[in-house]
């Protein structure tokens, strides 16, 4: 999760912004997922500018990340399950003979994902949840998608967990991540320097997470990972790629 703030002293901007009085947010990276929230019910003034700001996306990354989505994500079919889908930006890398069930805690976020969905011709269905409890039945999707989430979840080796329970045996986990720099590197260095500030300010995200190890060692089978630079200040290191649950249970 990358946030920016700019300070701004013209009211009126302040409130087409929706934000605190003075300072205006923007995203460097859109697509923030902070799925480890608790569920909202009635959204507050942080969840409802987090939503607003989940729904607009940055053009530059956005134009960037869209051939891997592209070759990540058209090809699934049946029954897709995402994970913090937040502002919905996903949606139209989508075959519109998909299902698609998303799990997100901030209700406020809903009314955008609704409106993307049936922009986009999707069949949606929004359930409020977090990754490490999903709201599913076992083997019941045929894909999981996640953009930018375990790099906030509390737990992530669970929320991998629960990602191989409700997937079909023989399903697709389908993810992008940005992940820790290399040790003994100065962004590395850098990385491990904020992540306390990083995490209280940004919903949890841990610029350092190795998570491609987790993902090894979580049981997915012809797990593909594939490792590349987004210029983006400290979290340029990223990860995308498929794995597929086991079609028979080990051993």
């Amino acid at each position: 999760m990358v946030v920016g703030l700019e300070y701004t002293t013209n009211r009126a901007d302040w409130q087409r912004n929706c934000t605190s009085s003075g300072i205006r947010v923007y995203w460097v990276v859109s697509e923030v997922k902070q799925i480890n929230e608790p569920v909202a019910t009635r959204g507050s003034a942080y969840q409802r500018v987090h939503a607003w700001l989940l729904a607009r996306e940055n053009s530059r990354y956005a134009s960037i990340m869209a051939p891997r989505k592209r070759a990540l994500f058209a090809d699934l079919e049946g029954t897709i399950l995402e994970l913090g889908p937040g502002g919905g930006h996903n949606f139209r890398f989508f075959s519109p003979t998909v299902h698609w069930i998303g799990i997100e805690p901030n209700s406020c976020t809903h009314p955008y994902l609704r409106a993307q969905a049936a922009r986009e011709g999707i069949s949606a269905e929004i359930r409020p949840g977090r990754a490490e409890e999903i709201p599913a039945p076992d083997g019941m999707v045929d894909a999981v998608i996640g953009t930018l989430v375990l790099c906030s979840v509390s737990d992530p080796q669970r929320v991998l967990r629960e990602i191989l329970r409700v997937l079909k045996p023989g399903g697709t986990f389908a993810f992008i991540e940005h992940v820790a720099a290399p040790e003994e590197t100065g962004m590395r260095m850098v990385q491990r320097m904020i992540r306390p500030i990083w995490k209280a300010i940004a919903g949890g995200c841990h610029p350092d997470r190795e998570t491609w190890h987790l993902l090894e060692r979580a049981g997915f089978e012809d797990l593909t990972i594939d490792h590349f630079k987004v210029s983006v200040a400290f979290i340029a290191p990223h990860i995308a790629g498929l794995g597929t649950k086991p079609r028979r249970p080990s051993p």
